[in-house]
């Protein structure tokens, strides 16, 4: 029998057939191990093939996936979900903050692995005066790359319609710090998700982790979404020095002038990408998290 992995436990994995029904799956021991040095090597989108007793048999090839480096295991990766058709990062200017940093590794990493990617903006109503200024230049920012960018307020509703519209006929992956309104959102949207909802410590300001595992929930019959667990930290993985600038597309775009081939963009004469960047064409914010990530993978490290 062949199935779409809907959810994942640890060992467990919850495989939804066409006609509906669901059977609780694991793997075999040899198949676990098979060359694949991830956290877990089958994820919520994956196709699989599992037999009678509930054993997966085979991992049928993936379109696309997106990973990353867990703080806290250096030699394995986390895949966070499996054929998706785009990604939505949910960030929020307060309560918590989502850093700039961090938006551009996510983003560096879908643009790998050639995932669109949606920012959308929730909490809005908590913003005052000097933050509205931000979050307009930031949507600009974004927008002017090429990321659509949408404002919401989850909680109340508002401006999920759009969102709504956004994910038909779609399988999307939900990602995002903790305690940005990830869940809010699927329960929303799905309104038998049956997420739990985490409450933000009101004495770090940060999100506390209600989500273990991705999940994917279905919206309608031909549009999924996947709830990822809250992730702090984004570490970037098997990316080469040399094509770090590629997805970046405002310092890809400027690069093609530089007047060295393997120009790193940080010192070397007649570099467009640091001309563009005096003359505010690449966003200085954007130009430090090109650098982190080249430094991570120059020096090994990651965030």
């Amino acid at each position: 029998m062949t199935g779409l992995v809907i959810k994942n436990t640890g060992n467990d994995y919850l495989v939804r057939t066409k006609d509906g029904a669901t059977t609780l799956c694991r793997m075999k021991g040899s198949f676990r191990i098979k060359g694949i040095k991830s956290t877990s090597p089958v994820v919520v989108g994956d196709r699989v093939d599992f037999d009678e007793a509930g054993y997966i048999t085979k991992l049928h090839d993936r379109k696309n996936y997106i990973v990353r480096k867990p703080t806290n295991l250096s030699k394995q990766l986390h895949i966070l979900a499996a054929n998706i058709d785009q990604a939505m990062l949910v960030i929020t200017l307060k309560q918590p903050v989502t850093l700039t940093i961090f938006i551009d590794r996510f983003l560096a990493t879908a643009e790998a692995y050639r995932i669109p990617t949606i920012l959308v903006f929730n909490k809005i109503d908590l913003l005052e005066n000097d933050e509205l200024d931000y979050l307009e230049a930031l949507t600009y920012l974004y927008e002017s790359i090429g990321y659509q960018c949408l404002h919401i307020v989850a909680e109340q509703g508002n401006g999920l319609a759009q969102l709504r519209n956004l994910l038909n006929g779609k399988i999307t992956l939900l990602s995002g710090n903790s305690g940005v309104g990830k869940s809010t959102i699927i329960n929303h949207v799905v309104p038998d998700g049956d997420a739990k909802i985490g409450e933000i410590s009101a004495s770090h300001l940060k999100g506390v982790h209600t989500t273990t595992f991705s999940e994917m929930y279905e919206v309608t019959p031909d549009t999924f979404i996947i709830d990822t667990p809250g992730i702090k930290g984004f570490g970037m993985v098997n990316m080469d020095e040399n094509e770090i600038g590629h997805f970046f597309p405002e310092i890809f775009k400027a690069s093609k002038k530089c007047y060295f081939g393997n120009c790193s963009h940080r010192h070397e004469p007649d570099c467009a990408v640091l001309k563009a960047l005096s003359e505010h064409r690449i966003a200085q914010s954007r130009y430090e998290s090109y650098l982190s990530i080249l430094d991570d993978v120059n020096e090994g490290k990651y965030r």
